[in-house]
């Protein structure tokens, strides 16, 4: 493990020179972007982050005062599994590659740039947000994911140095030259360009948006490319936290507006500047459907590619009896003639709906854990997760209007009612005048409970961030 070097690594860096300079030269233009489009303030503070410092079960992180700046952004890949075999596709059996397979390198390079892409992506979309923490705790949470984030970027832009010669290091100059939002210059995925201006949505991207990340690491982890399943089953260590900050900040403003509601003869939370639960389903309600269409087309066959040729499989592939599927079956509601008709398509094509599957039952666990709390405050509320295939605007349900339930509408009865479902720009107006910041040491804004415990047993009112 070479902790101390410019570039923290477990890829033996010092030993490939040629490497090793063409990371150094892009070092200066990641912290260019990162002074650009990183967190808008804070950068010269002490945040109480962790960092990587292993990739090792007991000492993968470490936690102390740094200035975001200073962070080790470093590249680490999961330690190799002897003897490793191809566990999917045509291919299923055979020893792992630890090259590109020229057939296959245009693929790959697409997922990865497309895996890259998100991840400064996020950074941008959240920059602005740590003017309007409603906790010091949250401040920090936000500036661990994006530091985070800003590794996992390294990581993606390693395999493409190390292993794509010119046209990866194209690509990774590429990476830092789009920003999420731009008119000309957008990120690739769409959900990835959506303005996040509030803390709610913030929690919204981390519980729905980052769970679709966990889900296309799971399947990358599975690739027969060793170096991708390596790097991204790292990755997954520290995607785990981005979750938690998501579903528990949903959670604790779910909480709050019992809370508030119960003190309220007419249950109004927002009689006392909270987030009623309507609101808060509306904001469920956009961000999922969003994060749906990253999963690609029901019908796709890119992903039957992808499988057939050991890029990338479904999460836990070991989970599944038939590793080559090119027998089985999914059975997929589609709209023929205006109304919903159930169709059988070959299994290698519904990988992403398979994928898509797991993620929906994940999901579908958080909001169990909301409704949980509501009830047990006594409130007669219930959280849903809309159908999937309720607004969205990729794959075959795409040209089409449901309502929440699935059921299909006319686009006019969709757009007369979407203020009932979707946030309004009044909603949104609401939301964002109450993003007023708290950094004081213990302080929580008025619309959000405080969490259960600190960070690495440090009380609540533990300095997270020093300012200078």
């Amino acid at each position: 493990m070479q902790l101390f070097e410019k570039i923290p690594n477990n890829v033996n860096l010092s030993q490939d020179k040629r490497l090793l300079r063409a990371l150094e030269k892009w070092q200066p233009d990641y912290m260019k972007w990162w002074s650009e489009a990183g967190p808008a303030d804070f950068q010269a503070d002490d945040i109480y982050l962790r960092t990587a410092i292993s990739v090792d079960a007991k000492g993968w992180a470490h936690f102390d005062y740094v200035k975001m700046p200073d962070y080790k952004w470093g590249i680490f890949l999961a330690p190799p599994e002897d003897q490793r075999k191809i566990g999917f596709g045509d291919f299923f059996g055979n020893p792992v590659w630890q090259e590109v397979p020229g057939e296959f390198r245009n693929a790959l390079r697409r997922i990865i740039v497309t895996q890259g892409d998100t991840e400064p992506a996020s950074v941008e979309q959240q920059r602005l947000l740590c003017n309007s923490a409603p906790s010091m705790y949250d401040c920090r949470n936000l500036f661990q994911v994006n530091v985070e984030e800003g590794r996992h970027l390294w990581a993606m832009v390693y395999l493409l140095h190390a292993y794509f010669g010119r046209d990866g290091r194209e690509e990774a100059e590429d990476l830092l030259e789009r920003r999420s939002g731009d008119v000309d210059k957008p990120r690739i995925l769409s959900t990835f360009n959506e303005p996040i201006s509030d803390w709610l949505s913030f929690y919204m991207f981390t519980m729905f948006t980052d769970r679709d990340g966990k889900y296309q690491l799971l399947a990358l982890a599975e690739s027969s490319f060793d170096p991708l399943s390596r790097t991204t089953r790292f990755m997954l260590t520290e995607e785990a936290h981005h979750m938690f900050v998501g579903e528990t900040g949903i959670g604790r403003i779910v909480k709050r507006a019992c809370e508030l509601m119960k003190k309220d003869p007419n249950e109004d939370a927002r009689k006392d500047g909270g987030l009623d639960l309507d609101t808060i389903q509306k904001y469920v309600n956009f961000w999922y459907s969003s994060s749906l269409d990253l999963f690609g087309g029901e019908i796709s066959t890119n992903a039957a590619d992808y499988f057939a040729s050991g890029l990338k499989g479904r999460e836990h592939e070991d989970k599944w009896e038939d590793h080559v599927a090119l027998t089985g079956s999914y059975r997929l509601p589609v709209m023929e003639d205006g109304k919903l008709t159930e169709r059988t398509i070959p299994m290698r094509n519904a990988m992403n709906e398979v994928l898509r599957d797991s993620y929906i039952d994940d999901n579908q666990r958080g909001v169990d854990r909301w409704n949980r709390m509501i009830a047990e405050a006594g409130v007669n509320y219930t959280i849903t997760l809309p159908s999937r295939r309720f607004n969205r605007t990729m794959g075959i349900y795409s040209g089409h209007a449901f309502d929440p339930r699935g059921n299909p509408i006319s686009r006019e009865e969709f757009e007369r009612r979407k203020g009932e479902w979707l946030p309004s720009a009044a909603d949104r107006e609401y939301v964002n005048n109450l993003m007023q910041p708290v950094l004081e040491r213990g302080k929580m804004a008025n619309w959000i409970a405080a969490p259960e415990r600190g960070i690495k047993g440090q009380p609540l009112d533990f300095e997270y961030i020093r300012r200078v």
